[in-house]
């Protein structure tokens, strides 16, 4: 057992120098875990699997032999002097450590976020030597080098379900991910996209992604992989065409470009160049969409190059209405739309088809608790932590404290409550009416947070109950003693 663990850190060491591969591990129940001490010791019930689920086609690596290697020479040495073993444990404990100080390493499992990351260092002022540009030139430079890989078949199919966890996957991964679905969907074959270009895009969509709690690079990444999820879910890729297809797919990617972590409320109210820009309407999406388009509009990044002008502009007139619907300003005119339609609902019918791209859109943009609780819930406290940031900064300013950001106010449970009964569930459940597959998929997990958001609160409130009855109680005693003095 002793010696299997220092195999393990010493395949775990050895798979670092082998940049042309991405490993996973896997438990008995075959989910994703994280390499890390805290793993439970394994046994011939509870196993652990790890595989290579990507590889460079051209690449060959002889890990397999040098492991093999190793552990003859080990087992040779262990026989002949225990010295030998302490010295390596010192060496995979020196390398371990070196290890845990770096970013990026999600296929080792010991990748903390970037949003942790950041934290880590504000706390220690240079921790890292590496600028923004330096680092998103290695997430560049890992991305292109990985791009010629083979995504396995298990992890594609494990791509197109809700269940899927992001936090599983560095940047560059993702970007990999991305690439895999873009082609996946034959939109390279559709329009004529070559592939340098569509790697162009993706990493400046990942570079015009700010460094914020939660509406990040990730975010983006999840929302676009929810969509591609549910177009393969609902058969939309036998209902819709190529261009509405890759309309959402973008949008879906594009659709919180430079998000400042502010809301649109702090940017009217604030009088941001956002809101003087935009007259008050939309700021944010307005935005999020000039971004897109800035994008596009550099020849080196232009997956739109080979089509005609006006494939072009029902691309663009689609975008701009997408991203545009995931104003929560206009949640409930958009819905309403919908409930309309949905009963007649014609896919040769072009509105019905736009108003369908729309909440498509909308759904996946807020679909984070249709996931797994251990998945949704780190989300939850992302988009806290940014909700929070701005209500401190609105009573900094002087400005309208919004009520659902005010850390004073709120909690997990209560914030999420509300947010399910009234927009989550009515939105899925006016789509499931349509796609009666998603019951299952996103329906059911969204009324299954209900439940323990719900209880987490009533179990909240009971608390505070009882405290606020034990501070009375206290309180009276205190009373009691004063007027037994004072007579």
């Amino acid at each position: 057992s002793c010696g299997y663990l220092y195999f393990s850190d010493l395949f775990r060491a050895a798979a670092e120098a082998q940049p042309h591969q991405i490993l996973k591990l896997y438990n008995v129940q075959g989910s994703l875990v994280n390499i890390s001490p805290c793993l439970e010791a394994n046994s011939a019930e509870l196993y652990y699997q790890l595989e290579v689920v990507a590889s460079d086609l051209h690449a060959t690596c002889g890990l397999c032999s040098r492991l093999q290697q190793l552990e003859s020479k080990v087992n040779e040495d262990m026989g002949k002097s225990p010295g030998i073993i302490c010295e390596l444990e010192n060496q995979v404990e020196s390398f371990k450590k070196k290890l845990e100080s770096c970013v990026h390493l999600s296929w080792m499992g010991l990748f903390r976020g970037r949003n942790q990351q950041l934290t880590k260092n504000s706390q220690k002022p240079n921790v890292s030597e590496l600028s923004v540009q330096e680092e998103r030139q290695q997430v560049r430079m890992k991305f292109i080098n990985m791009s010629s890989m083979q995504v396995n078949e298990e992890v594609r199919e494990h791509l197109k379900t809700p269940v899927f966890n992001n936090w599983q996957w560095e940047e560059a991964e993702m970007l990999v991910l991305l690439q895999m679905m873009f082609t996946d969907l034959d939109f390279l074959t559709a329009f004529h996209m070559e592939p340098e270009v569509l790697q162009n895009f993706l990493f400046e969509v990942y570079c015009h992604y700010n460094n914020i709690p939660f509406h990040n690079f990730q975010h983006g990444f999840c929302v676009t992989q929810m969509m591609y999820g549910l177009i393969w879910l609902t058969d939309l890729k036998n209902k819709l065409g190529p261009m509405d297809l890759l309309i959402m797919m973008t949008s879906a990617l594009c659709h919180d470009l430079d998000h400042p972590g502010y809301n649109n409320v702090y940017q009217i109210n604030a009088r941001t160049d956002l809101a003087l820009r935009y007259n008050d309407i939309s700021p944010l999406e307005n935005h999020h969409c000039a971004v897109a388009f800035g994008i596009l509009a550099k020849a080196e990044c232009n997956i739109l190059k080979s089509l005609s002008n006006e494939q072009y502009k029902l691309i663009r007139a689609g975008m701009i209405k997408c991203i545009l619907a995931t104003d929560m300003s206009r949640h409930n005119e958009i819905l309403n739309k919908f409930k309309v339609i949905q009963p007649v609902f014609n896919f040769t019918n072009q509105e019905h088809k736009e108003v369908l791209m729309k909440i498509m859109v909308k759904v996946s943009d807020i679909s984070n608790e249709a996931r797994p609780m251990e998945v949704a819930e780190p989300w939850l406290d992302c988009l806290l932590q940014e909700f929070f940031n701005q209500s401190d900064t609105e009573k900094l300013k002087g400005l309208p404290v919004t009520p659902f950001m005010d850390r004073d106010q709120v909690s997990k449970p209560s914030s999420q409550t509300g947010f399910i009964r009234f927009v989550l569930l009515p939105l899925f459940t006016e789509l499931t009416k349509l796609f009666p597959c998603l019951e299952q998929h996103i329906l059911d997990p969204v009324r299954k947070a209900l439940e323990y958001y719900s209880e987490m609160e009533k179990a909240s409130k009971e608390e505070n109950k009882q405290s606020a009855c034990g501070e009375v109680t206290q309180t009276s005693a205190c009373h009691n003693k004063i007027t037994i003095i004072a007579l």
